[in-house]
């Protein structure tokens, strides 16, 4: 079994609890509120801009040029492909540019952004990899299977989405990724691959986390919103 089948298997009811998750059905099946949506829109463009970095942290640490290429095109695919699908979004809401600019990250953005950032930062190349790949792995794997469900690619509001995340494009890119992540555990043992594993069991909880604060359209409590803060 290669080491990326194992890191599913070990913690397979988490995994599969985002697939489930009401606001990913809701996606599929086209019954989630666009309020959900717009707030979960804004907070996952504020995420791949975090994301992306994470991947650039990677291609400091990489030790060869075929890695840091790979590295790259996820970068471009990030910031480049899925950010102008969010733009797209944006603009249907009539979200403005310096609205998606000024907004703020809710707490569980915050979180999970950091955590992945601060893996990178102290760890290996293969932290990285771990950090970013439940992401990258369910969307894949999510935008195959909401794509099986009738009408799902052709919805008006959220066909775009699955369309998205069940083309080849992005297949491609979070394959690479997957394949990635084995071959760097190919050189690791004990301590170094259980850390491994802790932390693709966090980021996977962490994208559970990002799906509920979408489906609670959840922020700051309101008593520690901005404007409540008095100038000093």
């Amino acid at each position: 079994m290669k080491f990326s089948e194992q890191l599913i298997e070990e913690i397979r009811p988490i995994w599969r609890a985002n697939h489930a998750h009401p606001f990913v059905q809701g996606i599929g099946h086209g019954t989630l509120e666009p309020e959900k949506f717009r707030h979960y829109m804004i907070q996952d463009y504020l995420y791949l801009i975090q994301y992306a970095k994470v991947f650039a942290i990677g291609i400091q640490k990489a030790r060869d040029l075929d890695v840091m290429t790979r590295l790259s095109a996820s970068v471009h695919h990030t910031l480049s492909i899925e950010m102008a699908l969010h733009r797209k979004y944006a603009e249907r809401f009539g979200i403005s540019e310096q609205e998606m600019r000024e907004a703020k990250e809710a707490p569980t953005t915050i979180a999970y952004t950091r955590y992945m950032l601060s893996e990178a930062q102290n760890g290996s190349l293969a932290h990285v990899i771990a950090a970013i790949l439940p992401c990258a792995w369910s969307y894949l794997e999510i935008g195959r299977e909401l794509a099986q469900i009738p009408g799902a690619v052709d919805h008006p509001l959220y066909g775009d989405w699955v369309r998205m995340y069940s083309e080849p494009a992005f297949e491609h890119s979070a394959q690479d990724m997957i394949d990635l992540m084995d071959e760097l555990a190919a050189d690791l043992t004990g301590d170094e691959l259980a850390h491994i594993k802790e932390i693709f069991l966090q980021t996977t909880r962490f994208e559970y986390l990002f799906w509920e604060m979408g489906n609670t359209i959840s922020h700051w409590p309101q008593e520690l919103q901005a404007d409540k803060i008095s100038s000093i």
